[in-house]
């Protein structure tokens, strides 16, 4: 079996990456791919929290081992060290690698070739390397990305309705994004039972999502999957507008001025926001 590295961060949903992947499991013999995702900073936000910058890479992951499960394609991933090439030589010792593809923007735009990335890794793993240049500005990607935030309305009913019906428009991926309540550890736990809630509520409805816990300001959660992932457009889910503090602090409009995406707001009557 050729064990095949597939290392990328923004552009892993891009169409030339995807179709790479399902020639190379088509050219015969057995092909195992090990997909690794840089962690990456984020832009926003006084406070890095390092659960919120590894579960950014990790909802990548996922994203990619479903597009893969669906093809039928044999897949795992793990969550890399920051620097690109660390993150490839760190995989490649560890998982007997025979080749290696590295996705990347544009030479334009591209931090990694900047770095001669592709040079780096083939002359230090003694491997083949093939680049795939994947340009979301102007190909995007081979479906849509919703954004979901919630915090202990992720549960509720309108908001799960609506993203089924959502899913029935066309080919889509949802993100969702669960503000943590606060920086203590009962407030993670609670946002990652609250994140498990939806995501098995889209998981019964046949619906490919991920998800990721996020910084206690909504406001800095959000723009921080902005910058991590290639987003459509955005939900929002709080309580009605008489209850709701993210309604208070002008959330939605704060949102949609920011990102120019379009912000879908969704009340919902269960559970009490933080």
């Amino acid at each position: 079996m050729a064990n095949v590295l597939v290392l990328a961060n923004e552009t892993i949903g891009g169409k030339n990456l995807l179709d790479r992947v399902r020639e190379r499991a088509g050219d015969g013999g057995h092909v195992h791919f090990h997909v690794v995702v840089p962690q990456t900073r984020p832009r926003h936000g006084n406070v890095i929290y390092d659960e919120v910058v590894r579960d950014s890479a990790q909802v990548r992951i996922d994203l990619a081992l479903e597009f893969m499960r669906d093809e039928g394609i044999q897949g795992s991933g793990e969550v890399g060290d920051s620097d690109p090439f660390n993150a490839a030589m760190d995989a490649v010792h560890a998982h007997n690698i025979d080749e290696i593809i590295v996705s990347t923007l544009p030479a334009t735009s591209s931090g990694w070739l900047r770095r001669d990335l592709i040079e780096r890794l083939q002359e230090e793993s003694g491997l083949p390397v093939e680049h795939v240049v994947v340009d979301l500005q102007a190909e995007g990607l081979p479906f849509d990305v919703t954004l979901v935030v919630a915090n202990q309305t992720a549960a509720a009913p309108e908001l799960v309705e609506r993203l089924k019906a959502l899913a029935l428009e066309g080919p889509r991926r949802f993100i969702v994004i669960v503000p943590q309540s606060s920086v203590q550890g009962f407030a993670v736990r609670e946002a990652r039972e609250r994140l498990s809630t939806l995501l098995s509520s889209l998981d019964d409805a046949e619906i490919v999502a991920a998800g990721m816990i996020g910084d206690p300001d909504p406001y800095v959660a959000t723009m921080n999957a902005v910058q991590y992932f290639h987003i459509s457009e955005v939900v929002i889910s709080t309580l009605p507008e008489d209850r709701s503090k993210w309604v208070a602090d002008k959330l939605v409009d704060r949102v949609r001025g920011a990102t120019n995406l379009p912000v879908e707001h969704i009340e919902s009557t269960a559970g009490v926001e933080a």
